[in-house]
């Protein structure tokens, strides 16, 4: 593969911004993004609060590869690949549980929830020193870190700290984090599903405040009919480029939430408990902060591909292309380990309700992805798609296409052998400027 591909996939002026739809539908532009993206940045791979005690384990597959996330009986959370350093069976068949062992049904080699190998049949055949290096142990990850309860693994050995690497978004993290003072946690289950669309476009969707009005109108109207589900607070709020190509949108909304934002629809006993919830906001984190994390709603893009909704509940969810056409989906709610079981039906019933893969917004979402990938089957006569809305302004609206710019920039320079070389990436913690047209 060439260092560039044989197209202009960005067309960036001073007041226009456009995508090539090439982008979306080429088989080679999916091989450079594994290559170049998926292999080379920081990818979220789960949160800390699924490793509770030592044992606990997530078999995931991240970037096409398979990978066993464990907690060992220190306490410390590692990532290893989930291949048998044998004959390359797969060692963990089980999604999630707890283990003392792992062992690899082929031919019974044992590993400790450290990855070290513990039994190995038939050692005597075997020399001595066969594993004094190391040899017959789980291959860990070349790198794992952990920032804010949010774990993440790189494939690239020499990628930058993931602390740099997240850049602005750090703020967000540690905003979300600081909801509970017992710790966020991934509630029990999570949702699976597909798109027949390029996973780019659920990237531009989750970080898209322009569609919800029209595309999710049959919500909204939901929400004025069911008596009680809306405040009077209006759709309004900023978009923010956060660098290294995260960005977010951080607006007010009518809806509730459970952290800290009451509506009529939770009603008179809720309203103490949100009250509640709030003052101690108040008290642990200032007025200002309690009234943003309360009021507030923020959708969160780490890039390349996690997306956090902070909104009227909270929804992690990675993506990966399967073909250029076609992505698979996982999401996990998170919620304050001490929630009351009020909080949390409502918590649950937001997510499913709005965000699940029957919910309101998700299939109307699904239908407009698919949408756009079955137009970009006249992308040799309509050949561009256009992220321009907003380039004008000194504070783009949320519902304005800066944060869309963010991470077609930083894609562009992955894909196209334009980033710094890594030992001056650290350079880049900074939130990237957006050029201003008077």
């Amino acid at each position: 593969m060439s260092d560039k591909l044989d197209i202009k996939l960005i067309d960036r002026g001073d007041e226009h911004f456009r995508v090539s739809r090439e982008a979306f539908v080429r088989e080679d532009v999916m091989d450079a993004e594994y290559a170049r993206i998926f292999d080379k940045c920081w990818l979220y791979v789960g949160h800390e609060s699924e490793f509770k005690k030592p044992g606990d384990f997530v078999a995931r597959t991240v970037a096409r590869r398979n990978l066993l996330v464990t907690k060992n009986n220190e306490g410390e959370i590692g990532a290893f690949f989930n291949t048998c350093p044998h004959r390359g069976a797969t060692v963990c068949r089980e999604p999630r549980g707890n283990a003392k062992n792992f062992q690899c049904f082929y031919h019974g080699w044992v590993f400790g929830c450290d990855g070290k190998l513990k039994s190995q049949p038939g050692k005597e055949s075997y020399c001595e020193d066969f594993n004094a290096e190391g040899r017959g142990n789980l291959m860990p990850v070349p790198r794992f870190a952990i920032y804010a309860g949010f774990c993440f693994v790189s494939y690239d050995p020499d990628i930058v700290p993931l602390e740099d690497y997240l850049a602005g978004a750090r703020e967000y993290l540690d905003l979300v984090s600081k909801y509970s003072e017992a710790g966020m946690g991934v509630n029990e289950g999570m949702q699976e599903y597909a798109i027949r669309a390029n996973w780019k476009l659920l990237v531009e969707n989750s970080i898209d405040g322009y569609h919800a009005v029209s595309t999710h109108a049959t919500y909204l109207d939901y929400l004025k009919n069911t008596n009680g589900s809306l405040s009077s607070t209006k759709l309004e709020g900023i978009s923010r480029d956060l660098g290294n190509g995260h960005a977010v949108l951080e607006y007010a909304a009518p809806w509730g939430r459970p952290i800290a934002s009451w509506v009529p629809l939770f009603g008179e006993d809720g309203k103490g408990e949100i009250e509640a919830i709030h003052a101690r906001l108040v008290e642990l984190h200032g007025q200002e902060m309690a009234d943003r994390m309360a009021f507030k709603n923020r959708n969160i893009l780490i890039f390349p591909n996690l997306v956090i909704n902070d909104i009227m509940a909270i929804t992690v969810r990675t993506f990966y292309p399967q073909s250029p056409d076609y992505m698979l989906i996982n999401g996990w709610s998170l919620a304050p380990n001490e929630e009351s079981e009020w909080a949390r039906k409502y918590r649950l019933s937001n997510f499913l309700e709005f965000l699940g893969p029957g919910g309101f917004a998700t299939p109307d979402d699904v239908e407009a992805l698919e949408s756009c990938q079955n137009g970009f089957k006249n992308h040799r006569q309509v050949p561009w798609s256009d992220i321009s809305k907003g380039m004008s302004k000194d504070v783009p609206s949320y519902d304005d296409e800066l944060q869309m710019r963010a991470f077609w920039s930083r894609w562009n320079q992955h894909i196209n052998g334009l980033l710094p070389e890594p030992a001056t990436r650290g350079a880049e913690a900074a939130p990237a400027t957006e050029r201003v047209v008077a």
